[in-house]
C-alpha cells in the first residue's frame, strides 16, 4: 500500500506545470499565557488575482507541514496548530489543470484519497485545530478547515462556496460528509446543492457565520490577532463552543428529498454531480466518517472519468479565459476613447442600455426617441434604477446624484449626438427603420463615431449600405435581461474597419461583458441556434405530436428552462420575426410555423397559463393549434431537435460565423444560460455521437472537454 507521500509525489510527476502552494510554518506565543503557537500559511508566491490552489505538490507541502507539527503537538511543545491564508485568499480548491490531463481511472482515485490522508491529519492531531478563512475559500479551501476543531471567518470574505456540483463534481476532500456533520443536512443542501446549481452562488462573511460554519466571526481589517485572542480564550477554556444537535431522524431525510427536488428542477437528471452529492449526504446521517470519505473518493473518480465534468472544466475555462480574450478582436491600441454615449430610442431595451452605459463608463448618456413622453420615460427608468441601487446601498447619494446628472434626453439628435463617440441604436427590428435612422444619425454626428446596432437577427452590412462611412457600423447584439445576461454578440459587416472595431470590444470590455466576434450572417449565434433549436420543436407539435411530449423531450437536457417558456419570456412575436428572418436566409432548414402565426395573432403572450401555479396549455391557444397526425416518442423528438442543431452548427462554422466550436458553446453558455455540464452544446453533442452522425466529424478533437485519449 502506498502512502500518502509517495501517492502525491507520483501526482506531482502527471501534473509537471502545476503552481504549488506553500506551506510555511512559525511559532509565536499566544496572548494571555495561552501557551506556544503553530501557524500553517498557505501561499503560492502569487497576488490575489492568482487564487491558492492544491495540487498533488502543494497538499505535498501541506503533509510535511503537518508532519512537523503533528511531532511538536506528541512532544507538548504546542498548544494548538492553526491554518490560514494569504491576504485576501484562504485557498480556492483543487486545481484543475490537473484533472484536465487525467487518462486513469486509479489516478483519478488517488485525487480524492490524497486530498482526504493529508486533511484528515488535522482532526487527528493531539491538539486542537482552528482554521481562520481570511479571504476567499472555495471547494478543497473551505473543505481543508472543516476537518479543524474550529474555525473563524473574516467579515471582509467575499467568495466562499463548494461549488463541485456546479463544475460536475462533488465535495469530495470531506464536504459532504462533514458538513452536514456540522450543520445539518437541511443547511449542507443549500450550501452544495442549491448553491451550486444557482449559478454558482457565493457566501459572504456573515452568512458563513450565521450559518454555523464558522465559530466566530472578525472584522476584516484585524481579523488573524482577533481570531488569536479568541484561540487563547478557546484554549484555556474560558469560551466554550456550544454548537447545536443534530437532527438525525426525518429531518435530514426532508433535507435529501428537498435536494434531489432542487437537482430535478434544474438538471431532470442530466446532470449526475448533484445524485452522486446527495446520496453520501444521505449516507452521512450516522456519523460515520470514513465511510463518508471512502464514497467521496470514488464519486470523483467516477465524475472525473466521466463527460460531464471535463465539459464543466471546458465551460469554465472558456467563460474565465476565452471570455476574456475574444478569437479574432483587432489590437486593442486601435481603439479610440469614448467619453460620450448617444442612444437612439428610450424603450425598454434602448433603457436598459443606458444604465448600463452610464453605470460601467460613468461618462454622459443621451437619449432621443419620436417624442417627449417617451423621452422621459426613459431617462426616469434610469433614474429610479439609481435609486434602487442607492436603496440597497450599492451606491451613496453622492454617486446617484452624479450618474443621474450624466443621463439627459432630446427630441433633436443633431443637439444630442453632435460629440457623442459612440451611438447605438434600439428601434424597432424592421430594416428600413434602422436605415432611416442611421441616415439620421449620419448626418449630425462626428466623423469618428461608432455606430452601432443592437439588431438581434439583421443584416449590419445592409444597415450601413446606404451610408457615406459603413466603415464605423458595428453590430452590438446585447441579450435580454442586459444586466443579467453577460454575452455580447459584435458583428463585424462587410466594410467595418480595424478602428471602429477595436474600439467596440474596449467598450464591451469596460461594459463587462464577454465579446464574442460574430460574422454578418443572419441571426449571428444564439438566435439562429435557438431559433433552429425552437423550429424543430415547433415543426413536431405542427405535425402532430402532444406540445407536453415535445416539451419534456429536452428535459434531459437540463436547459434553464424548457423551449416554450423561453419562448414567452422573448415573446412570440419576436420568436415568430426571427424565424421569418431566418426562413428567407434559409427557406429548406428555418420553416415558420403556421400555428406560432396563429398564435401571434391572437395577441397571446405564450402557450400557457399558470393559473395553478404551474405552466398548464391555455385553453384559448389549444383551441387555436391545427396539429398533423404525426405522433413521436420523446426520444424521437430530442433525436431530431439535437439532429437539427448539430447540423446547424456544422454549417455555420463552415460559413466562418465564428473562429471555432469554443465561440458557439460560450455564446450559449453566456447569452443563453445553457449549462456548464453540456460545455454549451458541442462536447454534448460528440458524447452523444450526434455530431458524428449528422456531420460525419466531432466538433472538438478528443481530450477537449473530454477524457483524453
Amino acid at each position: 500500500m502506498s502512502t500518502t507521500a509517495e501517492l502525491l509525489k507520483q501526482a506531482s510527476e502527471l501534473f509537471p506545470d502545476e503552481v504549488v502552494t506553500s506551506a510555511h510554518v512559525r511559532h509565536f506565543d499566544l496572548p494571555s499565557g495561552a501557551g506556544r503557537f503553530a501557524l500553517i500559511t498557505l501561499d503560492n508566491g502569487h497576488d490575489h488575482t492568482k487564487p491558492t490552489t492544491f495540487g498533488p505538490a502543494s497538499l505535498a507541502n501541506l503533509n510535511a507541514a503537518i508532519d512537523q507539527v503533528e511531532k511538536e503537538a506528541a512532544d507538548g511543545e504546542i498548544t494548538g496548530v492553526g491554518i490560514t491564508g494569504k491576504p485576501f485568499i484562504f485557498a480556492v480548491g483543487a486545481d484543475l489543470k490537473g484533472v484536465e490531463i487525467l487518462k486513469e481511472y486509479e489516478h483519478a482515485l488517488a485525487i480524492g484519497k490524497g486530498g482526504h490522508e493529508v486533511f484528515k491529519r488535522l482532526s487527528k492531531l493531539a491538539v486542537p485545530t482552528f482554521a481562520y478563512y481570511n479571504g476567499a475559500a472555495m471547494g478543497g479551501g473551505v473543505e481543508v478547515g472543516l476537518h479543524c476543531t474550529y474555525r473563524t471567518v473574516s467579515a471582509a470574505v467575499p467568495a466562499f462556496s463548494l461549488p463541485e456540483v456546479f463544475l460536475g463534481l462533488v465535495p469530495g476532500w470531506g464536504g459532504c460528509t462533514l458538513l452536514p456533520n456540522l450543520i445539518g443536512a437541511d443547511k449542507a443542501v443549500s450550501v452544495i446543492i442549491e448553491n451550486s446549481l444557482n449559478q454558482n452562488k457565493q457566501l459572504k462573511g456573515k452568512q458563513i457565520y450565521e450559518l454555523g460554519i464558522a465559530d466566530a466571526i472578525f472584522e476584516g481589517a484585524d481579523f488573524l490577532e482577533q481570531s488569536l485572542i479568541w484561540t487563547a480564550s478557546v484554549l484555556k477554556g474560558e469560551l466554550e463552543i456550544e454548537r447545536p444537535v443534530i437532527d438525525r431522524g426525518e429531518g435530514w431525510d426532508q433535507a435529501v428529498a428537498k435536494g434531489r427536488f432542487i437537482a430535478d428542477s434544474k438538471v431532470h437528471g442530466a446532470a449526475p454531480a448533484a445524485y452522486r452529492a446527495l446520496d453520501i449526504i444521505a449516507a452521512a446521517k450516522n456519523g460515520d466518517l470514513q465511510q463518508g470519505y471512502d464514497a467521496e473518493d470514488k464519486a470523483l473518480a467516477d465524475l472525473i472519468m466521466g463527460g460531464e465534468l471535463r465539459s464543466g472544466i471546458y465551460a469554465f475555462n472558456l467563460v474565465q479565459k476565452r471570455g476574456k480574450r475574444p478569437a479574432g478582436a483587432p489590437d486593442k491600441s486601435l481603439a479610440r476613447p469614448v467619453t460620450k454615449v448617444g442612444v437612439v430610442g428610450a424603450g425598454l431595451m434602448a433603457s436598459q442600455l443606458a444604465l448600463l452605459f452610464l453605470r460601467r463608463l460613468e461618462v454622459p448618456v443621451v437619449l432621443t426617441d419620436i417624442d417627449q413622453e417617451r423621452v422621459d420615460k426613459g431617462v426616469g427608468y434610469v433614474h429610479a434604477e439609481i435609486d434602487k441601487l442607492l436603496g440597497k446601498g450599492r451606491i451613496n447619494q453622492d454617486k446617484a446624484n452624479r450618474l443621474k446628472a450624466l443621463v439627459t434626453g432630446v427630441l433633436d439628435k443633431a443637439e444630442g449626438f453632435a460629440d457623442a463617440d459612440f451611438i447605438i441604436e434600439a428601434v424597432f427590428e424592421e430594416m428600413g427603420v434602422k436605415q432611416k435612422v442611421f441616415a439620421e444619425v449620419e448626418a449630425v454626428a462626428p466623423a469618428h463615431a461608432i455606430l452601432a446596432t443592437n439588431t438581434s437577427s439583421l443584416s449590419v452590412s445592409e444597415m450601413a449600405a446606404k451610408l457615406k462611412h459603413p466603415e464605423r457600423v458595428v453590430g452590438f447584439h446585447f441579450f435580454n435581461p442586459v444586466a443579467v445576461l453577460p454575452l455580447l454578440e459584435i458583428v463585424r459587416g462587410e466594410q467595418t474597419d480595424d478602428a471602429s472595431l477595436a474600439t467596440a470590444f474596449g467598450v464591451a470590455k469596460k461594459l463587462k461583458k464577454t465579446a464574442v466576434l460574430v460574422k454578418d450572417a443572419p441571426a449571428f449565434v444564439v438566435n439562429r441556434i435557438l431559433t433552429r433549436f425552437m423550429g424543430e420543436i415547433q415543426n413536431v407539435i405542427d405535425e402532430g405530436t402532444p406540445v407536453e411530449v415535445a416539451e419534456k423531450a429536452v428535459e434531459p437536457l437540463g436547459l434553464p428552462m424548457s423551449p416554450l417558456v423561453l419562448l414567452e419570456l422573448v415573446g412570440p412575436a419576436i420568436g415568430l420575426h426571427v424565424s421569418e428572418t431566418l426562413n428567407k436566409a434559409f427557406p429548406d432548414r428555418f420553416t415558420v410555423s403556421p400555428n406560432l402565426k396563429a398564435v401571434v395573432e391572437a395577441g397571446k403572450r405564450g402557450f400557457y397559463v399558470y393559473d395553478s401555479g404551474k405552466p398548464e396549455l391555455d385553453p384559448e391557444v389549444a383551441a387555436l393549434l391545427k396539429q398533423g397526425d404525426s405522433v413521436l416518442t420523446e426520444e424521437q423528438v430530442r433525436e431530431r431537435v439535437l439532429d437539427a442543431v448539430a447540423q446547424e452548427i456544422g454549417l455555420m462554422l463552415d460559413e466562418g460565423v465564428v473562429a471555432e466550436a469554443q465561440d458557439i458553446d460560450l455564446c450559449l453558455i453566456t447569452g443563453a444560460g445553457w449549462p456548464f455540464h453540456l460545455g454549451g452544446i458541442t462536447p454534448y453533442l460528440d458524447r452523444e455521437g450526434v455530431s458524428e452522425r449528422v456531420n460525419g466529424k466531432r466538433f472538438l478533437p478528443q481530450g477537449v472537454a473530454s477524457v483524453p485519449a
